[in-house]
């Protein structure tokens, strides 16, 4: 249930809207303009058979077990973009403001799968048939496509899911980078790890404005979705054996550090005069950012 809310859907995103120019301006100020191209190793790469080369074939993988598991979960992930611009675009209506920030986002977040299928292909750090095999079921299936998953959801709910799904980006990622043996991903990563910290901040802006307008509402979503928090990779079918391998990428520590972290930019512990659905929410919040 999407519980006690003090203003309507409607009222809300009024509300929400006095914030946007403060924070894309915020946002244009921390976001880093680059190119997707410039940063792929292509003399690393060569023709594969369609074109008079060679197909690629087990052994000319270039990335040991871990990394390669690692990127192609978070490539996954970043491929699944379509379902999550759905879902934020839910509730933000077209012609907009609001619709611009989310397009500014989409069209931000759209260059990690672009760089990161490239650097994938030119240098097979792994089979790219697979890879492409498993990006097509992966959008299929989506994230949080089906009735059932969106019935429940209301605007400051796919607030809280997007900081969550960003901060989990931005540690994930600092992670891979310890297992990437190549400086040329080291360097992609950096780039997409430093979009992913701006835009965490950018959605907990957006928390904090609906904080303001709607206490209740926006500490019941900001529970929610550190409840729901599901590890990156865990979605992708058939990837037990590389799941394996990224299994301590993401724990308690991890989900318990970005819990702190949407704690304490909400300043959570400080709100006053919540109901008592409200302040059981606060209270798993913060044994959350404790670790319990």
């Amino acid at each position: 249930m999407t519980g006690v809310s003090v203003l309507s859907e409607d009222e809300l995103i009024t509300a929400l809207e006095k914030a946007l120019p403060e924070i894309a301006e915020e946002h244009a100020s921390a976001a880093l303009s680059w190119n997707p191209g410039d940063w792929v190793p292509w003399d690393k790469g060569r023709n594969f058979a369609f074109l008079g080369g060679e197909d690629f074939k087990p052994g000319d993988e270039t990335l040991n077990e871990t990394a390669a598991a690692g990127l192609l979960a978070l490539l996954l992930l970043k491929d699944n973009l379509p379902s999550f611009h759905r879902v934020i675009s839910m509730f933000f209506p077209p012609f907009s403001d609001w619709r611009q920030l989310v397009g500014t986002w989409t069209a931000e977040d759209n260059r990690h799968a672009i760089v990161l299928r490239d650097y994938l292909v030119v240098t097979r750090a792994m089979d790219p048939v697979d890879a492409e095999n498993r990006r097509r079921i992966h959008v299929v299936a989506g994230w949080r496509q089906t009735p059932e998953e969106i019935s429940d959801i209301g605007p400051l709910d796919v607030l809280a899911l997007l900081a969550v799904h960003e901060n989990q980006c931005v540690h994930y990622i600092g992670r891979l980078i310890e297992h990437a043996d190549d400086p040329d991903l080291v360097n992609i990563l950096e780039k997409i790890r430093h979009d992913d910290a701006a835009q965490a901040s950018f959605f907990q802006a957006f928390l904090i404005a609906g904080a303001v307008a709607d206490q209740e509402a926006t500490v019941l979503a900001v529970d929610r979705a550190l409840a729901s928090i599901e590890h990156i990779g865990d979605d992708v079918a058939d990837f037990d054996a590389q799941r394996e391998f990224i299994s301590d990428f993401e724990d308690v520590a991890s989900d318990a550090a970005i819990a702190r972290t949407l704690a304490d930019e909400l300043k959570i512990e400080s709100l006053q005069s919540l109901s008592d659905e409200a302040q059981a929410a606060r209270t798993r919040i913060l044994e959350r950012a404790a670790g319990h």
